[in-house]
């Protein structure tokens, strides 16, 4: 790594202790010794296993549940349903006053798609939990199901959350996010090329080489100790406090040490119910996903859709940026509210443009919930702009890396959400790509500045 210290300097701070300073991470020994210790790593006498019956459906109503022949299997100590959980409809962004309501932790009266938690079964041994959980007889009204964002939002779908009433994240700018700056209509009737493409991503499983779990010990006068492979520590007490109707000072949270989250475990999904199960038997719970569950069950990255349209001068300016944004959420909402608004915000990327019109939806379908994962709301439109850049110099006949020299903010520049641009840097940046890519580019943007449009 090379340091580029010429950038700058008038502006830059140097001998700080800390930061450009090399660092040894404080828990490598650990790592490389075999001596870090995660939850699974805890094992208590007495301990429950727990196991979870799922939905095989997509989008059903439940129309009864029989846990009888569970209940009689040998080993099993108890089985939970709905009804045993304290506060069993929450969402997680409600700390943050982003709501409603709108996710079960065992289903109740409805499931709303493939993998949904409906019983949890507590037994001795993981193969009677599992042997016990597939006793339990559940009947189900299939009812239909909705797996295209566009699809969803048109009149008569299916409605999949009804804590929402409709097919999308209700904004308090409507049924959408929206960013609108300049008259974007008046950019387009000015340019000289208009370039109209879509883009659209998958689900993205993080496959962590350790699963989702925990596991819960009892500590007396009603308090309770859970080692955890959260991500999120804080936010999964105070979650897990406002379902289980305790007070936080009653849950210790051990964690810390996750063996691969990359995002994918901020969601609050078998503490609650493990802590649940702990308090209604008193004593130890173990509750870890089968790799089968990790991947059908915990939140991947949303799948996504940007149709994007521009409008270019031959001069290379772009004038007008129209942006339409989908975000699966699944069922339910999880983060990805605040994920699509992450991206209202982004998809004008890191370019002056006079004129933009964004409008971004968080869409409900009957898939696997999603969350966060790596820049959730960001890295699959920064794939759509990148591109749409590119396609944008061909069809102008401009080199790529100018194109973008031309279009880049720099300081004092108005961005679309109006907010001006501070400490850019990006001139900078690629002036040094284009010197270690050996890309050679006009002197003349070699000499500019993030600092202004002064040449």
């Amino acid at each position: 790594m090379e340091l580029r210290k010429s950038y700058f300097a008038d502006v830059r701070k140097d001998g700080l202790n800390e930061i450009g300073q090399p660092r040894p991470r404080l828990d490598s020994p650990g790592h490389v010794t075999g001596k870090t210790a995660y939850f699974a790593d805890r094992n208590f006498p007495g301990m429950l296993h727990l196991k979870m019956v799922r939905s095989p459906h997509h989008h059903a109503r439940i129309r009864s549940i029989d846990t009888s022949e569970a209940e009689k299997h040998p080993g099993v100590v108890r089985v939970l349903t709905a009804k045993d959980v304290p506060h069993n409809v929450y969402t997680i962004l409600i700390l943050i006053q982003i709501g409603p309501e709108d996710e079960t932790v065992l289903a109740d009266g409805k499931v709303r798609w493939k993998g949904e938690a409906v019983v949890a079964v507590l037994a001795e041994t993981e193969r009677a939990a599992q042997e016990a959980a597939a006793k339990v007889k559940v009947d189900y009204e299939v009812l239909p199901a909705v797996f295209d964002m566009e699809e969803a939002l048109k009149p008569g779908a299916p409605i999949v959350n009804e804590y929402h009433g409709q097919n999308y994240y209700l904004y308090d700018s409507g049924e959408c996010r929206k960013v609108r700056f300049g008259d974007v209509e008046a950019g387009f009737a000015q340019a000289d090329h208009i370039l109209e493409q879509s883009y659209q991503s998958s689900p993205i499983e993080h496959a962590p080489t350790e699963t989702t779990g925990c596991v819960v010990a009892p500590e007396g006068n009603d308090r309770f100790t859970c080692y955890t492979n959260t991500q999120a520590m804080f936010f999964t007490l105070d979650n897990a406090s406002i379902i289980l109707q305790m007070p936080g000072s009653k849950l210790h949270f051990v964690g810390g040490t996750v063996g691969g989250g990359f995002g994918g475990k901020v969601d609050v999904i078998v503490e609650p119910i493990a802590i649940l199960a702990a308090k209604l038997t008193g004593r130890p719970v173990c509750f870890i996903y089968s790799r089968e569950e990790e991947m059908q069950v915990s939140s991947p990255r949303a799948a996504e859709k940007v149709v994007i349209k521009d409008g270019v001068m031959k001069d290379g300016r772009i004038v007008a940026r129209k942006v339409t944004g989908y975000t699966d959420a699944g069922a339910y909402s999880r983060h990805s509210p605040y994920g699509a608004q992450k991206g209202a915000a982004h998809y004008p990327g890191p370019y002056t443009i006079p004129n933009v019109w964004i409008d971004t939806y968080c869409v409900y379908t009957n898939r696997t919930p999603s969350s966060a994962m790596r820049g959730f709301g960001v890295t699959i439109g920064d794939f759509a702009l990148e591109v749409q850049m590119d396609k944008l110099a061909r069809l102008i006949g401009m080199d790529p890396l100018e194109f973008h020299f031309i279009n880049a903010y720099r300081d004092g520049d108005m961005k679309a959400h109006r907010q001006p641009t501070e400490g850019a840097a990006l001139i900078e940046c690629m002036q040094e790509a284009s010197r270690a890519a050996n890309w050679p580019v006009a002197e003349k943007y070699m000499a500019i500045s993030s600092y202004g449009k002064g040449e």
